[in-house]
């Protein structure tokens, strides 16, 4: 790393096109000034101007470090105008969730974007532990989790809960006789699916289900948007969150059955300990509570 405040001086330096003149404009000795100099050059191994008498002339490195002099600036003149202001609609929002908690939050971020030309959201699914290593590596702002991560360098509220659902076409009977009705129909499965059967399935049919490797599979989807597709033009059955059905274009083809035990996801909205939130980060807290809201 370049030290910032020779850095400072060099860039000064070149703008003035004088040493006195830097010097007065820093505060500085003429003397320090050159010191400055000095040690940047040392720093980097090679000579930045190139000097004719009071002149001086920039050196191929001189130029290329004058540029990243001022482009530092700008960046550090960008930054502080950004935390002066904190306007809520300029920035970047990094955030992260599960595929079908994202088809559902993302139409409520539309409206947001397109009313703020400055701002920047970026939204990716992702597995449970990866959001949480995103949060504490900085790669995401915000994420939603299953869970109380319970870590010391993370912050999470409980906003609610959704419930895992199991999916059949609409015409379906709301009346299940058994196990051996769904394994007719066929399994749906997707990424989680297994998980959601061992979960759910094994719960309300302990006596017939034979586990999620024995079960009859009908078809399998990794694209969270299409995994109800296939249920809701009457091809076997399918094990969702409540978000992944809501967010589905034709949910009236579906229907969820309620069984007799059922079974919740917890939601924990967490970002990094010590960290205030921004306006803008704050916002979109508040999008993502009123969405995980519509799961109660």
């Amino acid at each position: 790393m370049l030290n910032a405040n020779w850095l400072n001086t060099f860039t000064t330096l070149c703008e003035t096109g004088h040493f006195t003149r830097t010097a007065e404009r820093l505060n500085m000795t003429q003397p320090g000034v050159s010191q400055h100099l000095r040690k940047l050059e040392g720093q980097l191994g090679q000579a930045l101007i190139s000097q004719q008498g009071k002149s001086f002339t920039l050196t191929a490195a001189g130029e290329a470090i004058f540029e990243l002099g001022l482009s530092r600036r700008a960046e550090e003149k960008r930054l502080r105008e950004a935390l002066e202001t904190d306007d809520r609609d300029v920035g970047e929002v990094r955030i992260a969730c599960s595929g079908s908690f994202a088809m559902l939050l993302y139409p409520k971020l539309l409206p947001w974007m397109e009313g703020a030309p400055d701002l920047s959201i970026k939204l990716e699914a992702a597995p449970q532990a990866e959001i949480q290593s995103g949060l504490l590596d900085g790669r995401f702002d915000l994420g939603v989790l299953g869970a109380d991560p319970n870590h010391a360098r993370l912050d999470a509220r409980r906003m609610g809960r959704e419930e895992l659902c199991l999916v059949l076409p609409a015409d379906a009977s709301e009346e299940l006789t058994g196990f051996a009705d769904l394994d007719e129909r066929g399994f749906i499965a997707h990424p989680d699916g297994h998980a959601y059967a061992d979960d759910l399935l094994n719960l309300n049919f302990p006596e017939a289900y034979p586990g999620a490797d024995k079960i009859r599979i009908r078809g399998y989807v990794n694209q969270i948007g299409q995994i109800p597709a296939p249920v809701a033009r009457g091809v076997g059955y399918t094990l969702l969150p409540r978000s992944g059905v809501e967010a589905f274009g034709q949910k009236e083809l579906l229907k969820i059955i309620e069984l007799p035990e059922r079974r919740w996801h917890e939601l924990w909205l967490a970002n990094r300990r010590g960290r205030s939130l921004s306006a803008r980060l704050t916002y979109a807290s508040e999008l993502i509570a009123s969405v995980a809201g519509q799961l109660k």
